[in-house]
């Protein structure tokens, strides 16, 4: 097996035939760097590349090989949104401002925690302007392509991970999610995603968006990558004062639990009024496939995703004004404008959205008493056109980019984790995702769920077909 071959494979089996010595980290560092000169040209997942980096953690990878301490991750490419540190790069967030400052002194905390690992480090990706969109697309980037049909969105605003992934440039990458912006892109790319409990991962030396919503987290092609991934990525830091420490959970173990005697329900009501056929579709087949037939509807769900915009534009806003102030013109004017937007927030109703925030989790945690996990859409339909302004959406005209992330914003409200999973609909050539919800820091119940899925072929992340077209 080639190298270049091995690229098509997810990561934990070529950290294996790395272990094996069966191909050098190197080697694959090296497919990776030709792989993205083929056809990032074409996708515009990648701003920054650090070839030179790559090369030089490869060559300890295969020196702690052969001296006999291979990492669980050895060799696996991966690379991060461009709202962590890189040690020498500048960290753009997806902005024009940003890339006037200085590089950065130091590595993020989990870019360490993946080095440690024995991941190598391929670069950072595009993605949307502060992490405020859905789409992919940005005006001082360009548009990251969805590599399944490069006529179509990515989804944001971790778009350029999930072009990344979903290529085969890389195995692995690390995106934030604070109203859906891992879910989104494994949606509209056919990809896993974890999106961890609120605060269980350090955000150290990480650029914010709302700091009482972010989440950070892995996409990948396989659940046990996702799970080898947030192995690596779980550790108590002391540089990140948001982070609500809890023990460790070895998540690549629990994969071989299963999931007999799981209560697996469907969220109803709102989930099913606002979705579209082939997000229903999706749902169903995944629903079948685990033997659920109990649907649940979320209470007052709608207004937790009312509740989950005031508090963004609030939060993110407050973040922004002085910039606003002083280099307005410099945003992606639809960023902009929801920035400014949110200035004018009242407190009042800042503090409603709170206040109803604590009791949508208190219900929800009621609610996990009788069930254990609950299937819901990643998104309302697959990956739009590049450019789309306008969608239906249960018989009405609406703006495109806010509701892309209208199923996923309710859980990053209440900082649930979640891992979507990739389906394909019979008839389609573009997959859609599907939420696998658990309870607060059980994130092994919904990695168990995906993984069974996975091993039963209900789902599936293939490498796209522009892949061979490059190679």
């Amino acid at each position: 097996m080639s190298a270049f071959d091995i690229l098509f494979r997810p990561g934990h089996e070529i950290a294996a035939d790395v272990r094996a010595r069966r191909v050098s980290a190197r080697e694959v560092t090296e497919a990776a760097l030709d792989a993205i000169e083929a056809l990032d040209g074409k996708l515009n997942a990648f701003t920054d590349v650090t070839a030179e980096r790559a090369i030089e953690e490869a060559n300890r990878v295969d020196a702690a090989v052969i001296g006999g301490t291979a990492p669980p991750l050895a060799g696996v490419p991966y690379a991060v949104k461009n709202l962590f540190d890189i040690e020498g790069v500048v960290t753009r967030a997806g902005s024009k401002i940003n890339r006037e400052n200085p590089p950065a002194a130091a590595d993020a905390s989990l870019v360490t925690r993946m080095q440690k690992a024995g991941a190598v480090l391929i670069g950072g990706v595009n993605m949307g302007e502060y992490a405020y969109d859905f789409t992919g697309e940005n005006v001082h980037d360009g548009a990251s392509l969805n590599p399944h049909d490069p006529a179509r969105m990515s989804g944001g605003s971790s778009g350029g991970s999930g072009t990344a992934v979903a290529s085969g440039m890389v195995a692995l990458s690390l995106g934030s999610d604070t109203n859906g912006s891992i879910r989104v892109p494994s949606s509209f790319c056919g990809l896993y995603g974890l999106k961890p409990t609120f605060g269980r991962l350090s955000r150290a030396r990480t650029f914010p968006f709302v700091a009482s919503l972010d989440h950070l987290g892995p996409i990948a092609r396989s659940p046990r990558d996702l799970a080898m991934a947030f192995d690596a990525l779980q550790f108590p830091d002391p540089d990140d004062r948001h982070q609500l420490t809890r023990r460790s959970l070895d998540a690549e173990r629990v994969l071989r639990t299963g999931i007999d005697g799981l209560r697996i329900a469907v969220a109803g009501d709102y989930f099913r009024s606002q979705a579209g056929n082939e997000a229903l579709a999706a749902v169903d087949h995944v629903a079948k496939a685990l033997g659920a037939d109990r649907e649940v509807d979320l209470p007052e769900v709608h207004r937790a995703r009312a509740a989950a915009y005031v508090i963004t534009t609030s939060e993110s806003s407050a973040l922004h004004l002085p910039r606003l102030q002083s280099r307005a013109r410099d945003y992606d004017p639809d960023t902009r404008d929801r920035f400014l937007s949110g200035a004018m927030v009242p407190a009042a109703w800042y503090v409603a959205a709170q206040r109803f925030r604590s009791w949508f989790r208190a219900e929800m945690e009621r609610l996990f008493e009788t069930v254990d996990v609950i299937l819901a859409p990643s998104t309302p339909f697959p990956a739009l056109l590049s450019g789309t302004k306008e969608v239906e959406l249960a018989g009405n005209r609406v703006p495109a980019r806010p509701n892309i992330g209208i199923f996923a914003q309710p859980i990053s409200f209440i900082g649930l984790p979640v891992v979507a999973v990739p389906v394909w609909p019979a008839g389609t050539h573009l997959p859609i995702g599907v939420q696998v919800i658990a309870p607060a820091w059980r994130e092994d119940i919904a990695l168990r769920v995906a993984e069974a899925l996975h091993q039963a072929g209900t789902t599936a992340a293939p490498v796209a077909p522009i892949r061979l077209q490059g190679s």
